[in-house]
């Protein structure tokens, strides 16, 4: 009799498969109110290191992190007609406290420009005191409708950058700057996503935005992730909140600004993007744990054996782990690890070390391609690994291109564009042949402009830039 697969397979039902690899490699649960989840120390550990990774580009970007409080005043939202309009379905209003209602009610943080220029506006005298770059780390919460854990949650973790500059110019290029060289530069080199870099559309701009620039990722399933959104804010939160500077020549001048923002959403891009029927695959830049020493037996010289491994791998940098519960049987170890996604298992045994050999298994590669489990020697595995697991990085980000270019159709039709993207896969079609009114008519269909891309990948200028391409999908 066939054993049950522990995970539904992803081509029966993705959805399902999903929630399975959620559950059953421990990453979160659902929390207790509707929308909310609770991430476990494995989901947690993928975060802290796309935080580690995302910080250290940000403050390279120049930017300082700072704190923010959760609530918000109501009022602070209003100043922006079209930022509270934007947001007003998805707020939280807390209206008593302490036994008593609040002389005004608060917001709890949907996200923080409100309130961030209020203090810009105290922050900001003069030219010199200019570019203002700050960051922060916080959780905000959207009233979900229609939620799913790490894709759309009441309540999530993220960072938002907020600056104010000068001039035009420079708030375009920071956020283009952070668009390219810190947010596509962790998705690409970490977590092995090959995402797009585009241009929103006007209907698809974040509220109070000048002009939105997007990551977008294809997923296992052919569906869009948008992983990540830097916003030129123009001119229009420093006019109601009087963020203004004294500039060279003695006049008073409004800041122009930026924010720009990633979250715990990429945790389920990473699962949809990588995950496979056995489980998640991590890319060995971000992995918490990239290798796993496993004791196949508990005698003395295998258990010797597997600390002596860890310690020559810690040496030579490598992120490991010693597995030696050998009350547990092997093969549900075996699997438990599978689930998770670590790259790559070392596993010994007394057999093993006769031969002065272990069983190297590369998780990324994959037990039935050739190499991806094999006999190595164990006093080569500190040179080898750190080949290994860059090998499987790489391949990671191949196959997220390869995906994504093999279920990408070019279309001339919004009807063409409706059916490539209902059959699983992106289309691209000439903004100037869609247009707002096709944007429109493919959003009845539950199909969306995802970004706007100019022929050669690159970001266009503005909307209506020359062979400007638009990128059309279904969307989570």
């Amino acid at each position: 009799m066939a054993k049950a697969p522990v995970l539904t397979p992803r081509a029966d039902d993705f959805p399902r498969w999903y929630q399975d690899l959620i559950n059953k490699a421990e990453l979160a649960d659902n929390g207790p109110v509707r929308g909310t989840m609770v991430i476990r120390p494995y989901g947690y550990g993928l975060w802290e290191r796309m935080q580690q990774e995302l910080d250290a580009r940000i403050k390279e970007a120049g930017a300082a992190n700072a704190y923010f409080p959760l609530f918000i005043p109501q009022s602070y939202l209003t100043r922006e007609a079209e930022h509270v309009e934007g947001f007003a379905p998805e707020l939280a209003v807390v209206t008593h406290g302490g036994g008593k209602e609040l002389d005004e009610p608060v917001v709890v943080r949907p996200t923080s420009e409100t309130i961030i220029n209020e203090y810009f506006s105290k922050w900001v005298q003069s030219y010199r005191d200019l570019p203002l770059l700050i960051n922060q780390w916080a959780n905000v919460v959207r009233w979900e409708m229609r939620p799913r854990v790490f894709l759309r949650t009441t309540e999530f973790l993220w960072q938002e950058g907020h600056t104010a500059h000068a001039t035009y110019e420079d708030a375009r290029d920071y956020a283009a700057h952070i668009h390219r060289d810190v947010y596509a530069d962790f998705m690409t080199g970490v977590l092995g996503i090959d995402v797009v870099l585009g241009r929103k559309t006007p209907k698809e701009r974040f509220a109070g935005a000048i002009n939105t620039l997007t990551l977008e990722g294809m997923m296992g399933d052919g569906k869009a992730l948008q992983m990540g959104t830097s916003h030129e804010l123009g001119q229009n939160f420093a006019k109601a909140f009087g963020t203004q500077y004294l500039s060279r020549d003695g006049r008073q001048e409004l800041v122009w600004q930026t924010s720009w923002g990633a979250s715990t959403r990429m945790v389920g891009g990473l699962i949809m993007s990588h995950g496979d029927d056995d489980g998640l695959r991590v890319p060995p830049r971000l992995a918490p744990v990239q290798a796993v020493v496993l004791a196949i037996k508990g005698d003395d010289a295998v258990i010797a054996a597997v600390r002596e491994i860890d310690d020559r791998l810690k040496a030579a940098g490598i992120r490991v782990q010693v597995d030696d519960r050998t009350d547990t049987p092997f093969g549900r170890r075996a699997v438990d690890w599978e689930l998770k996604g670590v790259p790559v298992r070392i596993e010994v045994g007394p057999r093993d070390l006769e031969s002065g050999t272990a069983v190297l298994a590369r998780r990324i590669l994959g037990k039935h391609s050739p190499g991806g489990k094999e006999p190595v020697r164990i006093d080569e595995l500190d040179t080898l690994l750190p080949k290994v697991l860059e090998e499987d990085q790489a391949l990671l980000l191949r196959q997220s291109r390869e995906r994504r270019e093999a279920r990408t159709s070019d279309v001339r039709t919004r009807d063409e564009a409706a059916e490539a993207a209902t059959a699983g896969g992106w289309a691209r079609i000439p903004w100037a042949d869609l247009g707002p009114e096709g944007e429109a008519r493919l959003a009845e269909q539950a199909v969306t402009v995802r970004c706007l891309v100019a022929e050669d990948g690159s970001v266009p200028d503005s909307d209506d830039a020359p062979g400007t391409l638009a990128i059309v999908a279904r969307s989570y």
